[in-house]
């Protein structure tokens, strides 16, 4: 199991964009990056230096994805027929942290993976304990009866800090989500703008 020992907020300082649209972010504060030096005007970036911000970026949103997860999420889009970068996202999206998350059970990624560690959700009914788990359409993602009274689950589907999307049908008072269909990147509410075809430049210099 992968954990973040730095603070999960430190990336949007050092990005400069509130990565999750979340009212806690430093950013909304302090708009620089962090260390003495974040103040400093920033240089021109090279094509390199922007296809390493955007694979940092979409990487750092996913919560504690680690190089080695990410890097094989690409190959497998890289595999598939398609749009490579379309095909990331719609793999992103899939990973069953994210669908939670995306149904509003939990406030943020870092919250959906421990959500998901800790068995608090079944996938067609059965439990399921592995957020890298990969979702296939028709996928009904439940929280486990003895869940649902959470504290978290309750004020995170009450909140109005994010919309539900198209690609996820959820049935709030049951607690359940189906997961319909792999989206496309214009589909995924991301506060920030995502950049996957500058990851796949990434991958593929």
């Amino acid at each position: 199991m992968s954990k973040r020992h730095s603070a999960k907020y430190k990336i949007d300082r050092r990005m400069g964009e509130n990565l999750w649209g979340r009212p806690k972010s430093p950013v909304n504060q302090r708009s620089y990056g962090p260390g003495q030096h974040g103040q400093r005007r920033k240089s021109k970036v090279s094509d390199f230096g922007l296809q390493l911000r955007a694979k940092q970026k979409l990487k750092g949103y996913y919560g504690n994805l680690t190089e080695k997860q990410f890097s094989r999420t690409y190959e497998e889009a890289a595999r598939r027929k398609g749009n490579t970068s379309e095909n990331l996202i719609g793999l992103l999206e899939s990973r069953l942290d994210a669908i939670v998350y995306r149904a509003k059970f939990v406030p943020t990624p870092f919250a959906a993976r421990q959500f998901v560690n800790h068995g608090h959700v079944l996938v067609n009914g059965k439990r399921v304990n592995i957020p890298s788990y990969r979702c296939k359409a028709g996928d009904v993602i439940s929280v486990r009866e003895k869940s649902r009274n959470m504290a978290l689950v309750l004020e995170s589907l009450a909140s109005n800090e994010r919309d539900f999307c198209e690609y996820v049908s959820v049935e709030a008072k049951s607690m359940t989500a189906t997961f319909v269909r792999a989206p496309e990147l214009s589909e995924v509410p991301y506060p920030v703008k995502m950049e996957p075809n500058l990851v796949v430049e990434f991958y593929a210099s």
